[in-house]
């Protein structure tokens, strides 16, 4: 080495390659890069000018890498009403009305994070919002941001009672008269968002800001936005990624999906690869489409190959919904993978994820197994996988993009989703196991704002599948839900750092702590490997982009 390393992170582990059978205490990084992976050998290059970073026997880890957020929304969320962090009707109504009377100059409430399980059926009325805010409309979407809550208010504006029919993406709760009750699901809810004032490039970019210095505190130095356009209440995030990228206020390293519009045809591919050249740009990179299949299981859209069981546990005739025609999702697909855009697929229900793995086979056999091999495509969530289709992902390449905090008993789970599924379906659920056993690649992310973005947390949860105390309340059940499909720590952690930077194509670089790849790193208070039960209680002390201190 020809000068000393700007960094030695020393006194501690390092989580280095599985290949690797030593321990390792130390990483020197010089320009950015992983200089050296060692012991003594690397304290011993420190020189007068290189900073030493005590591990204070805590674990170096790969930066983790969130496979599926929404960080503007996350961040806009933060700055307004945010209700995320609590659990009740009490709680949430309180949070509103002093969210509003704090706020009298906003036209509209708006904010996000209530849920479903807080409220009888998982539907909130919008007579308990009236009773807070009666001037104003309120527009309220749940943690999933597959459901929205509304007042009185918000109706009239939008122009919508008892004759406005569902639209065929979703549906309105409606009272025994048939008039809207204050709850909208999927499609439904544009009829509201459609009215809300546009957010501005300003509050975009910032929102943006603060959800990335979140994240970086997190230990997250790399993500994939999974919605990168107008879709319902998340925001186009294109121009904000685009003015940070182009200062140099982008420190993460982002893959962008766009939005696939489900209401038009291959015909919109043109566009999206023109998108594609434009916002390119710095450490962002818009590579990937997001295609929305379903909906989710606890309102009954999430696409089931066998119908809903109701209240009683008989079955209905209802499947959820297909949002995409399976025969024109692999036509889509092939188009898209033949475009060299790398496809990203929102699938819940069992159904769903076997259309979607059909149309990757599809797209495969047309395309050829050498370039479709290339694009890296993979299907998020997979919260009901039916037995025959676990062996297709590792068959196929597709990689599995889990959100592994919500493979845990938790009210939604145990009100508004076994009872529906029934046994045997409900033992298929969100098997990382099994796909893990089968050879799939596996990678992990968040959803957030739909839940928590700490990698910690979701770790436990794929380790242990019991929320945290921390996570969970003090009233959830500890019982392991499956536990059969748990995750050694060591997996778990792969998937949230070289997982999610195969996804992201950026493994050549980073995801690993190997000489010559980017000194994107996390470190944490403690080395969760000794105690899994336990890796929530973990911290991250600090992260670090390209050798740079960003948390």
């Amino acid at each position: 080495m020809a000068s000393h390393p700007d960094l030695v992170f020393t006194n501690g582990s390092v989580f280095a390659p599985p290949a690797s059978s030593r321990a390792m205490s130390s990483v020197a990084v010089g320009g950015g890069c992983i200089v050296a992976v060692g012991d003594d050998d690397v304290r011993a290059l420190a020189g007068p000018g290189t900073e030493i970073v005590d591990l204070a026997g805590g674990l170096l880890v790969p930066g983790f890498q969130d496979a599926h957020v929404h960080p503007v929304q996350g961040g806009l969320e933060r700055m307004r009403c945010d209700l995320s962090e609590l659990r009740t009707r009490e709680e949430y109504l309180d949070r509103i009305r002093s969210y509003a009377e704090a706020h009298p100059e906003a036209e509209w409430i708006t904010g996000s994070g209530w849920a479903m399980a807080a409220f009888p059926g998982g539907t909130p009325t919008a007579a308990d919002l009236d009773a807070v805010v009666p001037d104003r409309p309120v527009y309220l979407p749940n943690r999933d941001h597959h459901g929205a809550w509304v007042n009185s208010r918000a109706l009239e504006v939008a122009g919508i009672d008892a004759s406005t029919p569902d639209p065929s993406d979703g549906r309105l709760e409606r009272d025994g008269e048939g008039r809207p009750s204050g709850t909208l699901h999927e499609g439904a809810i544009d009829l509201i968002f459609r009215h809300l004032p546009a957010d501005t490039i300003e509050e975009l970019t910032a929102a943006l800001i603060g959800a990335q210095g979140y994240l970086h505190s997190l230990g997250i130095t790399a993500w994939q936005d999974a919605i990168v356009g107008a879709y319902a209440s998340i925001n186009d995030a294109a121009g904000a990624y685009a003015a940070l990228a182009a200062d140099g206020r982008l420190t993460a390293k982002v893959v962008g999906a766009l939005w696939w519009q489900r209401d038009q045809g291959s015909d919109q591919i043109a566009s999206l690869a023109d998108k594609r050249e434009r916002l390119t740009a710095g450490r962002f990179r818009a590579t990937s489409v997001k295609i929305m299949q379903d909906g989710v299981a606890e309102n009954f859209t999430a696409h089931m190959l066998d119908p809903y069981l109701d209240a009683g546990a008989a079955a209905t005739t209802n499947h959820g919904i297909a949002f995409v025609d399976p025969a024109a999702l692999a036509e889509h697909v092939t188009a898209l993978d033949r475009e060299g855009f790398q496809v990203h697929v929102h699938a819940i229900g069992d159904a769903a994820v076997r259309e979607t793995l059909d149309a990757f086979e599809a797209a495969r056999t047309a395309n050829g197994a050498a370039s479709f091999a290339t694009r890296r495509h993979h299907i998020a969530h997979l919260q009901l996988i039916h037995p025959d289709d676990v062996p297709r992902f590792g068959a196929l390449g597709v990689a599995a993009n889990m959100q592994a905090l919500w493979a845990a008993y938790e009210p939604q789970m145990t009100e508004l989703t076994i009872p529906f599924l029934g046994e045997e379906r409900s033992g298929w659920q969100y098997p990382f196991g099994d796909l893990a056993r089968s050879g799939a690649t596996l990678a992990m992310g968040s959803d957030w704002p739909v839940s928590t973005p700490d990698p910690l947390e979701a770790i436990h949860v794929a380790v242990n599948r019991v929320l945290s105390d921390g996570e969970g309340g003090p009233d959830v059940d500890r019982r392991p839900f499956l536990p059969e499909q748990a995750l050694d720590v060591t997996t778990a952690l792969t998937a949230y750092t070289a997982g999610s930077a195969w996804v992201n194509h950026l493994d050549d670089t980073t995801g690993t702590i190997e000489v010559g790849k980017a000194a994107d790193l996390a470190v944490l208070d403690r080395d969760v490997r000794l105690t899994p039960e336990a890796v929530a209680e973990a911290r991250v002390v600090a992260t670090y982009v390209d050798g740079n201190h960003v948390f």
